[in-house]
């Protein structure tokens, strides 16, 4: 599917919300339980989220079967990879995590020519979505990977927190075939989220101590609640309805790009030959994933 202006748009600020998100949850990790973390993460995104369903008047489903679907991609989309990720990162380098994550699109191809009828599997959409896979290795660099091979378990945690970020994105294209806003679809899914996790937190203990937590830490957790979770889902869930599936994981080739760019604009580091290199096999994969590379132009009438 070809992807929109608007779309590519969406898909660059998402990259950005979800790439800063590595660095926060580094900064959070120095205080909280991995899953007081995640639990707090998504039960702040969930208030955000339904202030916004308010004020916005859409129309929220009452069914049981389909709030039943949002809490398979709750799981799908929340509590299995935000888990696996915040883990992961205790034991990996976040340089790594972003290699390891970026299988995500890999696995949406997979999934989708297996369960999608507009998701065949070709050889040609394979070969630009290694091509991406191998752009964000040579941008990140040789020196991620002195860790591969120790700490295998965190490291099978971020592939399957790929697997289920992927398995997420099929799945979800329900939402938007019942006409269920965008919006609501992100703050139906938090909430089932915070439903599964919460109760669980609090009954093992994990909230004891909050009032502890150092303001550095509760601003990283309020951002990734607001920003890498409540807005980054309310694009999610605009750019799965008008791109699908595939198109909506590539986000996961475009986080490392950001987070390079971000350091090159903000803190004034500098741009490397392999980085410019691994940028320049992303926008390629991604160019001709989109259809932009090889379509013909169109004559002037």
């Amino acid at each position: 599917m070809k992807m929109s202006n608007a779309a590519w748009l969406m898909l660059i600020v998402l990259s950005f919300l979800w790439g800063t998100s590595y660095f926060l949850i580094e900064i959070a990790l120095e205080e909280l339980p991995v899953l007081t973390l995640v639990a707090l993460r998504i039960a702040f995104a969930a208030v955000v989220l339904w202030t916004f369903v308010l004020l916005s008047g859409n129309r929220v489903p009452k069914d049981a079967r389909t709030w039943l679907a949002y809490l398979v991609m709750g799981l799908l989309n929340n509590v299995i990879p935000f888990s696996l990720i915040v883990w992961g990162q205790t034991e990996i380098s976040s340089s790594l995590a972003s290699i390891l994550n970026a299988t995500t699109p890999i696995f949406a191809v997979v999934v989708a020519a297996a369960f999608l009828s507009d998701g065949q599997l070709t050889p040609a959409k394979t070969a630009v979505l290694v091509l991406g896979f191998i752009g964000v290795v040579v941008m990140i660099g040789p020196d991620a990977f002195r860790d591969l091979g120790q700490s295998i378990w965190a490291q099978l945690a971020i592939v399957l927190a790929g697997f289920s970020y992927a398995s997420a994105s099929v799945f979800g294209r329900r939402f938007h075939a019942q006409g269920i806003a965008p919006t609501v679809s992100a703050a139906c899914q938090v909430s089932m989220s915070s439903l599964l996790l919460v109760p669980f937190v609090f009954t093992t203990g994990g909230f004891e101590g909050l009032a502890a937590v150092s303001s550095p830490v509760w601003a990283s957790v309020f951002s990734l609640a607001v920003f890498s979770t409540a807005v980054a889902y309310m694009l999610y869930f605009r750019i799965l309805a008008t791109a699908g599936a595939t198109n909506l994981m590539l986000v996961t080739f475009l986080i490392p790009v950001t987070a390079i760019l971000l350091g090159t604009l903000l803190l004034h580091e500098s741009l490397q030959l392999a980085e410019i290199a691994g940028m320049l096999l992303i926008a390629l994969a991604l160019l001709a994933l989109d259809g932009r590379l090889f379509s013909r132009r169109r004559t002037p009438i």
